[in-house]
């Protein structure tokens, strides 16, 4: 990948900062804190008016899309959702009542308790933020990594690419089709899946930003080559014919894991690639380098 991403600048900065080992060099989906004999995952995720929704969504799909987020990253760890902390920016009181059915939708949805956070408001007229805080209890521990991934294994991935996509584009064409448009509205999180391939996976990260860009951070991580045979990749029916653009976009919140070979995942997967030995290319398509590796999907860039 050609230069850095503002994200990716500010991120390799903090990597100074975050000394504990707990941290993972701020390389994976979530953090490890042990507090006397226990284990927790933390993990925080924050979502923008007009990057992450559309002007004018229904605030409760909102509310509910940032929980399904966190709770994503606390499934690539294997990990039981316990709780939520949140930073709420206020609204108007429609759109704030709109928002809080819709989270009391998520936690129990989910089962997963809210236990608090923080409000502030802001001139009219600003981009609403809002950021939560979720906590977890991993199955294994360690919890899977990003970077256990190991020459040999095979690569899959649950559930199919491209059906928040499909679901973008439909709402923002105006459409009412509750279920074409859900999986961008109000993504499930693979938390069972998670759980269940916990003990078996090596490496393990949900695909938030593209399976791409999130397969070659899985790579550079644990200092392999992962390649992916884009035919085998399960696209939704809606997007058989832009096959690549899938692969690129985000917010599919599947869960992206690596087996030894010869090994059947105890959940329902495909398998898409294969894990080799490191090189100066960490990603692979059909056995070439991507030809835009510095679009391989979403990164938040400096306005």
């Amino acid at each position: 990948m050609t230069g850095q991403s503002a994200e990716e600048g500010f991120i390799a900065a903090l990597r100074a900062i975050a000394r504990d080992p707990g941290a993972r060099g701020l390389t994976d989906d979530a953090a490890e804190l042990s507090v006397s004999a226990s284990t927790l995952v933390i993990t925080h995720d924050m979502m923008v008016e007009g990057v992450h929704w559309l002007p004018r969504q229904d605030p409760a799909d909102v509310a509910w899309k940032l929980v399904a987020a966190n709770l994503s990253d606390l499934a690539a760890k294997g990990a039981q959702p316990l709780a939520l902390v949140m930073g709420y920016m206020l609204g108007d009181a429609a759109w704030n009542a709109r928002f809080v059915e819709g989270l009391d939708e998520a936690v129990v949805r989910f089962g997963v308790a809210l236990l608090g956070g923080d409000t502030v408001s802001t001139p009219q007229g600003s981009a609403r933020s809002i950021g939560i805080t979720a906590i977890g209890q991993p199955q294994v521990v360690p919890s899977p990594s990003r970077a256990d991934a190991k020459p040999g294994q095979a690569l899959w991935i649950t559930g199919t690419v491209g059906g928040a996509l499909a679901g973008f584009e439909a709402l923002r064409a105006g459409s009412t089709d509750e279920a074409l448009t859900a999986p961008f509205r109000r993504p499930e999180p693979h938390v069972a899946a998670g759980e269940a391939l916990a003990k078996h996976v090596g490496a393990m990260m949900d695909v938030s930003d593209g399976l791409l860009l999130d397969a070659t951070r899985m790579a550079q991580a644990s200092g392999t080559t992962i390649a992916i045979d884009s035919s085998a990749v399960p696209v939704v029916p809606a997007l058989a014919d832009r096959r690549d653009e899938a692969m690129r976009w985000g917010d599919d919140y599947n869960l992206l894991f690596t087996l030894s070979e010869g090994s059947t995942p105890p959940v329902a997967a495909t398998r898409i690639g294969t894990v080799m030995a490191g090189s100066d290319r960490p990603l692979l398509i059909d056995g070439t380098p991507p030809d835009s590796p510095d679009k391989l999907g979403y990164l938040h860039r400096q306005p």
